[in-house]
């Protein structure tokens, strides 16, 4: 029988935190954070990470991994989170994936390996000639034509990536796909829509009072640009735009609550096209809470 992990998914400001965190205490659990942003050391107020307070003693994993500086790609995610999940098992603990970038889901879940897509040496010759003709921005609007949350996770000035990028995209329902090695419980959170935006907008409020734009400045003066990936996720590029004279205060904040809810809508269309997704309504907390361990409870003693 293949271990069990358990997802915790749903959009930007659903409550997934508060639910994985909860569910870890009644499991014996800890958390494997599935957030392309929460990696980077220093994102702290825009990426809404988990505090001490939030963590309760759980042990969490992919938080603070890296330098702003560096790249984490889907398929580092999942080479990272598939060690991760055998310590926990190991440990004799319950493995919770919560978080909310799509690609890493889709990755892990079904068995793809992005490191391992079959070469195409005629499309990179090809790519290769439009590199040097036209340069890597007319590669990066193309990948991101092709797969903009893989756009996003690529370096626009590093010509290979790009290349290996586009590869990958160009080859999306060609893929080496191996065996699923863990038995999944996908479990999604939602609310009201109404409520969910209310929230989102709420949200960035607190992040602009918590020091967002302070936060940001501190990146640039280590020598982080708009260049860098974590500087390309949303709430980071809107206050980039804002320092440098794009628009005012009030149009980024305007800016970042509408990409912010634009962002929970690609969310949620991406859940809709996964297949055994449990959906469970967070407008009561405990409500709530108290479905997702009956649902857990009776997975877990699932022996087929």
């Amino acid at each position: 029988m293949k271990p069990k992990v358990i997802f915790i998914l749903g959009p930007t400001a659903v409550g997934k935190t508060y639910m994985g965190v909860n569910l870890a205490l009644k499991l014996n659990g800890e958390i494997i954070s599935a957030d392309s942003v929460q990696v980077f050391k220093g994102l702290d107020v825009g990426s809404a990470k988990v505090t001490k307070e939030e963590m309760q003693g759980i042990v969490h994993h992919a938080i603070d991994i890296l330098q702003p500086n560096e790249e984490f790609s889907v398929f580092d995610f999942v080479e990272y989170t598939k060690k991760k999940i055998k310590e926990i098992i190991s440990r004799g603990k319950q493995p919770i994936i919560v978080g909310g970038t799509g690609l890493y889901v889709k990755a892990l879940t079904q068995g793809y390996n992005f490191g391992e897509t079959d070469k195409d040496e005629n499309l990179r010759k090809k790519l290769q000639k439009l590199a040097e003709e036209k340069g890597n921005d007319c590669l990066y609007e193309l990948l991101k034509e092709k797969d903009e949350e893989l756009a996003l996770k690529t370096d626009r000035h590093n010509t290979v990536r790009l290349i290996r990028a586009l590869e990958i995209a160009e080859n999306e329902g060609n893929k080496k796909q191996n065996e699923v090695e863990f038995d999944f419980l996908i479990i999604a959170l939602n609310k009201d829509r109404e409520k969910l935006y209310y929230d989102i907008n709420k949200r960035v409020d607190t992040m602009l009072e918590q020091g967002l734009i302070e936060e940001v400045k501190t990146l640039l003066n280590k020598g982080i640009t708009a260049e860098n990936q974590c500087m390309r996720a949303i709430g980071y590029k809107e206050v980039l735009s804002y320092l440098n004279g794009q628009c005012n205060f009030e149009e980024m904040v305007q800016i970042l609550k509408q990409h912010s809810r634009n962002f929970a809508k690609r969310q949620l269309t991406f859940l809709r096209g996964m297949e055994n997704v449990n959906y469970i309504n967070v407008s009561d907390k405990q409500i709530a809470l108290n479905e997702i361990l009956k649902l857990v409870d009776c997975w877990l003693k699932r022996t087929f």
